[in-house]
Formats: C-alpha cells, structure tokens, sequence
C-alpha cells in the first residue's frame, strides 16, 4: 500500500487509503510539502490547494513524489484541505488531505524612511512600481519543469540576521504590508552568494528594492538578492551555488546597507529560511547550511 506524508511546522503521516492518522498544522508565510510512496496500482500527478494544481514530481534516485505547497501570509488560522490527484486502472481518484493553517505569530517593527519613498505621488513613479511589479510576478509565474540544482541550499552570506521574515512592516507611522524577505548584515561591497544553482532571470535596478538579482531554480522555486551595490552576473546567465553574484549596497527603500533574502514558490511569497529547511531536508539526506 502507498504512503502519503504532508508536513509543515509538524511532520505527520495518513495512509494512502484514505485511513487519516495525524493532522498536520502549517503556518501562515511557509511552504509544506507533500511527498507521496506510490503503491503500484496508483499514479499520483499533482496536488490540488485553493485552485491551484501544483505537480507532482519524482525525487531522483528514489520511487517518492513530492511537491512543495506556498501558504500565503495573509492565510488566516483555519482547516483545509488539498486533493491528492492520481489515476487508479485508467479512473482519476481524488484523496481529500485535511490540514490546519497555524498563526506564524509574527512580531511588527516601526520603520522610518524617506516619506518620498512610503508616499510616492510622481505619476512616473506610480507607474515604475506598476511596471516592476507586474514584470516580476510574470518572471514569478514561469515555471522551469525540472530543477537545476544538485546539492542542499545554502545561506547567501554568513551574517546576522537583522530582521526576520513576517513582520508587520509600518513605515512612518503607516503599515505597508509585511516583511517579505529576511535581512542580513552586510557593509556595502559584501560579496553575496547564489543560494543553490539556478538561472539567472533578472538582473536590475528597481524603485523599492534597489538592485535586484532574481535566480530561478526550477520547479517554481525562486530566491531573490535584494538593495546591492554592484551586479557580476547578468540575466541569461546559469550560476552555481556559492558563486559570488554581486555586492551588497543600500539601494532602493532602505534604513541603511543590508541584504533583503527572499524566495517565491509557484508566485507566492514565502519564508525563505524555512523553504531552504524542507527543500534540503526533502530532497537530500543531509541538510548542509
């Protein structure tokens, strides 16, 4: 008989026949993974959540499917549920996957920026945000079927983490959102690192985050360097993990020179960290950070 696994902050366990044993919980701003043990008679090809199929796929050197499934941040705390799609004797079967959306608990921070930067009225700024906006999300939504990386992820630079992932971001007395990434400590002209292996699809100089290198990864896995100084890669380019891409600055709406880290999957953002967790600790024996 197959297994079918689903975990986020919890791991848990059901059988394949429906027989549910544990019902896992995932907070909001974080990436679960479902990974599926094929029993033979079934062919598992895709994973159902809110509308959006996210496919299946065959983890190398083994019989396991997985797939990596985004909460948004904006998930309140609640049950749901995910369809397991798999055809059974040439039928399509649907396995509903009950799970529990947590409240990541995320702390807030009071931030003060050029007003200019919070508030920004030029029409021809209006429309730079727009334009970056949309070109990004296109960039977001494309979806490289195969991965490029061989080896776990790992941090872009070996520095304190000044603020995390999640927190209510309030400028200037306004709240404008939450905190998208994480930052790191980096003194303009840090040499910054691809986090794994991937393609380089934007390379540019932007409004709120400055100087932007984006690498896909495949699968719909995306990191993305944040406000630096100097590129040394360009788009097109395939880069390995640890190779130096570009130096950290205080470009775009800053407080001061840092790395903002960040990470899409399938367009959604998501933890960065915690996606490097259970992307290693699924797809390699060793976690290596």
């Amino acid at each position: 008989m197959g297994r079918f696994f689903l975990f986020g902050i919890l791991y848990a366990s059901v059988s394949f026949a429906l027989e549910y044993q544990i019902t896992p919980k995932v907070a909001n701003g974080t990436t679960a993974v479902v990974s599926v043990e094929e029993d033979g008679r079934s062919v598992c090809t895709k994973v159902e959540y809110k509308g959006v199929n996210y496919p299946l796929f065959l983890k190398k050197e083994t019989t396991q499917k997985y797939a990596f499934i985004p909460v948004s941040y904006y998930e309140k705390k609640s049950a749901q549920e995910m369809k397991l799609i798999c055809t059974e004797n040439q039928e399509e079967k649907q396995y509903i996957l009950s799970f529990d959306i947590v409240d990541g608990e995320y702390a807030k921070e009071n931030i003060h920026v050029s007003n200019n930067k919070v508030h920004p009225k030029a029409k021809k700024v209006q429309q730079r945000i727009s334009s970056e906006y949309k070109e990004a999300m296109k960039i977001y939504h494309t979806h490289t079927p195969y991965l490029y990386i061989k080896e776990p992820f790992t941090l872009p630079l070996d520095s304190k983490i000044t603020s995390d992932f999640g927190k209510a971001r309030v400028y200037n007395n306004t709240l404008k959102g939450y905190h998208s990434g994480t930052d790191f400590r980096a003194q303009v002209g840090t040499p910054i690192d691809a986090s794994n292996a991937g393609k380089v699809v934007l390379v540019k100089k932007r409004f709120y985050s400055g100087g932007t290198v984006l690498i896909d990864h495949g699968e719909g896995i995306y990191t993305c360097y944040f406000h630096l100084s100097k590129f040394l890669v360009k788009e097109g380019d395939m880069v390995r993990k640890n190779q130096v891409i570009g130096l950290s600055g205080k470009s775009g709406r800053v407080t001061g020179p840092h790395l903002h880290f960040s990470a899409r999957v399938d367009g959604v953002q998501v933890d960065p960290l915690q996606l490097i967790h259970v992307m290693n600790t699924t797809l390699f024996k060793e976690e290596k950070q």
